[in-house]
């Protein structure tokens, strides 16, 4: 089987849309879904909407490692279950197709009182791709993130901005971060399957994502 490239999705924050992105670039890839840790099972669920908005087939939806009852970072929400999640059994599964993963807010979110994302991602050396908003404070924020990474020489295929237009903060984060820009995935209204794979289609190159399998360290 000709190895596929592993591609981990990850923010620069949480609630700026990392899920919608991860879902469009599961479909635009014909790829399939991990999300490994899922804190507060009681509504929809990261894997429910990544299932609904890119349409996959059962068997391209992997199960989570671990699903918590509160919707809270992933450390406090095992202890509230009375667990601990064990980082070190939290290994990439193998694929036939590409495999998008998604983390849980930003890289410093705690999985267990030793360990962050951050560090987990580190173990993984797959490629990541780093969400951030065009808002804001998204220069820090963004800038920080990248700075994180490379200081535990994570592989960063680049940044992917969700929402509205900021040209010049793009631009300095591109320029200040030395960072390949992916592209911008606007705010969808509506937000449906077939607006986010138009918005996909017209906004990413599926070619740069495909690139992750010569990024991704060797054993």
């Amino acid at each position: 089987m000709t190895a596929q490239p592993t591609i981990v999705v990850t923010g620069t924050d949480t609630g700026i849309g990392k899920t919608v992105f991860a879902a469009g670039l599961t479909a635009l890839l014909d790829g399939v879904y991990w999300k490994p840790v899922q804190s507060g099972i009681k509504e929809e669920t990261d894997s429910e909407i990544v299932t609904r908005l890119a349409g996959l087939a059962p068997e391209r939806m992997l199960p989570e490692a671990w699903r918590l009852k509160e919707p809270l970072s992933p450390h406090r929400a095992a202890e509230l279950d009375g667990v601990e999640i064990d980082t070190d059994a939290l290994a990439l599964p193998a694929t036939a197709r590409p495999l998008v993963v998604e983390g849980a807010g930003g890289l410093m979110v705690p999985v267990n009182r030793r360990t962050l994302y951050i560090d987990v991602f580190a173990r993984w050396a797959a490629p990541v791709v780093l969400c951030a908003r065009t808002g804001l404070g998204t220069i820090n924020h963004t800038l920080l993130s990248i700075e994180a990474l490379r200081a535990r020489s994570v592989p960063l295929l680049g940044v992917a901005f969700i929402g509205d237009e900021m040209a010049d903060t793009q631009r300095t984060i591109a320029e200040m971060g030395n960072v390949r820009v992916l592209g911008r995935l606007p705010r969808l209204d509506p937000l449906t399957p077939e607006t986010l794979a138009e918005a996909m289609r017209t906004s990413f190159n599926a070619a740069d994502f495909l690139e992750a399998q010569f990024l991704q360290a060797k054993p």
